[in-house]
């Protein structure tokens, strides 16, 4: 797993992922209610943002960049379109697949998630020393790098296996 990495970065790493679990796991449970909206399942979620980020991602685009089986990917956006959040529309090249864009109920209802993660969020941030307050702000650039460089490591969703006839 670490061959040829230095044995600080795979300190630092293992650190890193606790801190970073832990902190998406806060922001996971967030009470949605009170800021208006109904508690989306993670994976919902998760497709969402993806969605928002990326209008116009096809299903299985978006299964391999989630990590996801195409089926459960097609079950997911399936509920969100259900709860008026996603739309499928054809594509253009290839009428048998589908473009997910976010609607504007979608668009809405992310930016009041946000909110209620701020709100969560400043309390907490006031409570650090300026020094560490700084020192997160500094870090944005460096984890939304990570970030994506971790996303693009993402292994492809395993194939299903052919029926043999």
């Amino acid at each position: 797993m670490s061959r040829g990495v230095p044995a600080g970065q795979v300190r630092l790493a293992r650190d890193l992922a606790a801190v970073l679990y832990e902190t998406a796991r806060v922001l996971r449970v967030t009470d949605f209610e009170a800021a208006g909206l109904s508690r989306l399942p993670a994976s919902e979620l998760e497709a969402l943002r993806y969605v928002l980020n990326r209008p116009g991602i096809g299903i299985g685009e978006l299964a391999r960049a989630l990590g996801l089986h195409a089926s459960n990917t097609s079950t997911t956006v399936r509920d969100l379109a259900a709860r008026g959040l996603i739309n499928r529309t054809p594509s253009p090249d290839d009428r048998r697949s589908v473009q997910l864009t976010p609607t504007l109920d979608a668009v809405h209802g992310m930016a009041l998630i946000e909110q209620a993660w701020a709100a969560l969020l400043a309390p907490s941030l006031e409570d650090l020393s300026p020094p560490h307050r700084v020192d997160l702000a500094a870090a944005l650039p460096a984890l939304q790098s990570l970030g994506e460089s971790l996303r693009g490591r993402l292994a492809p969703a395993p194939s299903r296996s052919k029926h043999i006839q």
